[in-house]
């Protein structure tokens, strides 16, 4: 069982599920933590919307520590997670239907000490713009992009998640890409 989860440098994500299975609840708030970020992503990429992503996130983790007993780890806990999350918000989608409307990020501060206004219209709005194109490209492309950039997920735990090969997740990412680019000229 592999773990490269350490990002907060405390107990690694096997050990945090050891724990989790003894019943430690910090250990439960712990993978919580590291992950909810991630699965949120996930589920806004998929469903489009803020609250719909909420609601998706929390029933997937759930889902998740009820079924912990059985995560056998051979893939990382937070490939798993991922794709609990992106199984619960296609569910979510196929009971209530799609919606129409599109969510849109906030874009992060410009990481300038006197940032200039114009400057930072102008990345909000190529921001804003390119995420809109985005969610015009089929789901399968959508996700490889969203996970690779977003998540810096690899292709194989991409394919993991979106229900493909590896190659066929690199080959999702590299159309969705392409197909990007295009539109942005």
């Amino acid at each position: 069982m592999t773990d490269d989860s350490r990002r907060d440098g405390g107990a690694s994500d096997v050990e945090l599920v050891e724990r989790c299975r003894s019943g430690d609840e910090a250990a439960l708030d712990a993978l919580v933590r590291r992950h909810h970020a991630s699965a949120y992503r996930v589920a806004l990429s998929i469903t489009r919307r803020d609250d719909v992503a909420q609601d998706v996130v929390q029933d997937a983790f759930i889902k998740a520590f009820r079924a912990l007993n059985g995560f056998r780890g051979d893939a990382a806990f937070r490939t798993w997670m991922m794709t609990i999350t992106a199984n619960e918000a296609r569910a979510t989608l196929r009971k209530h239907g799609r919606w129409r409307e599109s969510a849109i990020d906030d874009v992060a501060p410009m990481a300038v000490d006197d940032p200039d206004p114009a400057e930072q219209a102008v990345a909000r709005r190529e921001s804003e713009r390119a995420r809109a194109m985005l969610e015009t490209l089929p789901e399968k492309q959508r996700l490889s992009v969203s996970l690779r950039v977003d998540e810096g997920l690899s292709f194989r735990e991409i394919g993991e998640m979106i229900g493909s090969s590896e190659g066929a997740a690199r080959v999702n990412y590299f159309h969705g890409i392409r197909r990007l680019r295009e539109l942005m000229q």
